[in-house]
């Protein structure tokens, strides 16, 4: 019995993977993990709403890739890709 719910388990796919903001795909839907580092620019990102367990979703990136649109607690933000980096996510979760 034991032996097949380890098999079982192992087959099971996991879709929740860790990545910063920046990386995550369009479309895609996540949750703040943390946010690395501290200062004005943790603070700030804090203050705007972006808090672990917070749900979070990449509409759009600009054409060269900066700033970052992403949707969060029922609005829109933008997001510069240094400080999208620096917030933690998982992707399906």
């Amino acid at each position: 019995m034991k032996r097949s719910t380890l098999t079982t388990n192992k087959l099971r796919p996991s879709f929740k993977s860790s990545t910063s903001l920046a990386a995550a795909p369009h479309g895609s839907r996540a949750r703040v993990a943390s946010i690395d580092g501290s200062g004005a620019v943790a603070l700030r990102l804090i203050e705007m709403g972006v808090v672990p367990g917070a749900a979070i979703c990449v509409i759009r990136t600009a054409p060269l890739g900066d700033p970052l649109q992403v949707c969060l607690r029922n609005y829109h933000l933008a997001l510069r890709r240094v400080d999208a980096e620096k917030v933690i996510v998982i992707v399906g979760g």
